[in-house]
């Protein structure tokens, strides 16, 4: 690569304003991170609510920033390829001792490509692969504490881990909890796991706040042998603190990472660190996810597309359209090889949409800003993807030149795709139970029934409607979790009127089918669930077993009430029935009301 070298001072200004336009972000992001501690500690739920919906529009509001100050001081579309590579290289010597490299060559990535076309995005111009290690970064405070039983016993070390974090608030009974992981360290492993003083504890130095909870993250290790942990801390009914239980299985805590849930707050000087612990204890997890649900979405996406680069280059099998029933907004296809599933909005909509572009991309947008507690699919939002037009199926390809033409653009050995979304890959709510119907699995039909109908319920304690509520619009994860993840009708709980459906003047007009009452754009009658819902006969009883009420205007007006009232309820990332005041207490006597206010 020839690079023109000079003392440019133009180049040495934009990589300056580069540099100060990312540091200034994430002073920002870090700082609401940090104040999330405050929030817990005053149990401020509202006010958790709205830092998870400002904190997303930082990176682009400091990207725009940016953008706008070079273009008005440097006239930033006319500078020559010389200077932009020069201010790169500047770039990357300002980022030797940076704290968070990776971050700031995405940043720098996001400024670019908003400035020049997509035909500059090479090598020569942005990072298409990281220039800075992120390896051996030193964080003052550490990234982690440790503590050694040996010196104080593993109760002792377990009590200063919950002192450590210095929440304003005391714990109800901190002598129970420790007794209780304890004991629940006994329990899951059967028998102590080694001589009880024979390691040492590795605790992340910030808790980690989500929703009414705090994690600790952890693990105790011995030798070449460790063990994860994670402990969520939450109020008591009478305003303190209590540890809930211990998740000492990989597989729980990768859960707690899940993309279907909010992003953490973490303060975090050296990120990198971070995600680094996490992987240790999670290696499954790719650390573009964890990222991302740390709420470093821009670098979770940076990350993603790096490893489909490389998956593409290590791969022969093409681009399919994805199986199931066909969307009448979101195209959607996938790669047999990879977890993944693509998503672009269609030029035109099916007849029964009211929709448009713009709406569509509000509500995925909305998707974002609130808590999906679990049971709504995150996504990875691309502009101007270039993808290799020779991995795409022709059936595939004539399918978006078809329904997509206004997003597909063809550039020689590339199509390039002009808005995309990605995510996880599930296995269609439909199919599913087409197979178990004709398998005759009764279990595995009420399973996943119960399963639809706790998300539709969780997700409206959360104060999202999914509008589309057919079985095609949500899918199965690997541990049999259901999601939903068609989001073009959603709306907020308190946006929809529930009402029931008035009796009919007189018998006939019922029976003609058509409707005798008027119906508003977002008015919405639960009996009417039944009719497109419930026409299978085993489908049918296992809905009326667990979730009847679904049909009667009664929940959902009941659940609108209580969110126009400020109720915010808590939601578990794992089964009650792992709860200490399940397991060890008889009833909910250490937790009150904390049960009964949950989900």
């Amino acid at each position: 690569m020839d690079v023109f070298i000079g003392n440019s001072a133009v180049a040495r200004q934009i990589a300056l304003a580069l540099t100060e336009g990312f540091n200034r972000h994430y002073r920002l992001f870090r700082e609401c991170s940090a104040q999330a501690k405050t929030r817990f500690e005053a149990g401020d739920w509202q006010a958790v609510q709205l830092a998870v919906q400002s904190r997303i529009q930082f990176y682009d509001q400091r990207v725009g920033e940016t953008v706008e100050l070079l273009h008005r001081e440097f006239k930033a579309g006319t500078i020559d390829d010389a200077i932009w590579q020069e201010a790169k290289l500047l770039y990357i010597g300002l980022l030797i001792d940076h704290k968070q490299p990776e971050l700031a060559e995405t940043f720098f990535n996001s400024v670019f490509c908003k400035i020049l076309h997509r035909t500059y995005f090479h090598n020569d111009f942005i990072f298409v692969r990281p220039a800075i290690s992120t390896e051996f970064i030193d964080s003052a405070p550490p990234v982690f504490r440790s503590y050694y039983p040996n010196e104080i016993g593993f109760k002792g070390a377990i009590r200063q881990i919950l002192l450590d974090f210095d929440w304003q608030r005391p714990f109800d009974d901190i002598g129970r909890d420790t007794e209780n992981i304890y004991k629940a360290v006994k329990l899951h492993f059967g028998k102590w796991p080694w001589a009880e003083y024979n390691f040492h504890i590795q605790v992340l130095h910030s808790a980690f706040y989500r929703n009414k909870g705090a994690y600790i993250i952890g693990k105790a290790v011995n030798g070449s042998s460790e063990i994860p942990f994670a402990l969520p801390v939450l109020h008591t009914a009478s305003g303190k603190l209590c540890v809930d239980t211990v998740l000492l299985d990989v597989w729980r805590i990768s859960m707690l990472f899940s993309l279907s849930r909010a992003y953490f707050m973490v303060d975090m000087e050296v990120p990198s660190a971070y995600v680094q612990f996490l992987l240790s204890i999670m290696p499954g997890k790719p650390r573009s996810e964890l990222y991302t649900m740390l709420g470093l979405g821009k670098q979770g996406k940076t990350m993603f597309f790096r490893d489909l680069i490389h998956h593409l280059h290590h791969s022969r099998d093409q681009f399919v359209t994805a199986p199931g029933i066909r969307g009448l907004v979101m195209l959607v296809f996938t790669l047999p090889s990879y977890p993944y599933v693509f998503k672009l909005i269609k030029d035109v909509f099916g007849a029964t949409k009211e929709v448009d572009h713009a709406t569509v991309r509000r509500k995925y947008q909305l998707v974002k800003q609130v808590d999906r507690v679990g049971r709504m699919a995150d996504t990875l939002e691309f502009s101007n993807v270039a993808l290799p037009k020779t991995r795409f199926s022709r059936e595939l390809l004539d399918e978006l030149y078809q329904l997509a033409p206004s997003l597909v653009e063809d550039d020689g050995n590339d199509l390039v795709i002009r808005h995309l979304y990605i995510e996880r890959r599930m296995e269609p709510l439909n199919i599913y139970l087409d197979q178990a119907e004709r398998a005759g699995q009764k279990d595995r039909i009420e399973n996943v029934v119960l399963e639809y109908g706790n998300a539709i319920r969780e997700l409206a304690i959360a104060n999202i409607f999914p509008g589309d509520m057919l079985w095609k619009n949500f899918g199965v994860t690997r541990y049999g979790r259901v999601v939903f993840y068609d989001y073009d009708e959603i709306e907020y709980m308190t946006d929809c009127n529930f009402r029931r459906i008035p009796p009919a003047p007189y018998p006939e007009m019922e029976m003609s089918g058509e409707t005798w009452y008027s119906v508003a754009r977002n008015d919405i009658f639960p009996e009417e669930f039944d009719t497109f819902l419930l026409t299978s006969p085993r489908i049918r009883e296992a809905f009326m077993k667990y979730h009847a009420d679904l049909l009667d205007v009664g929940f959902w007006q009941e659940t609108q009430a209580a969110i126009r009232q400020g109720v915010v309820k808590d939601f578990f990332p794992y089964p009650r029935t792992l709860r200490f005041c399940n397991v060890f207490g008889p009833g909910c006597e250490n937790c009150g009301d904390l049960c009964k206010n949950s989900v």
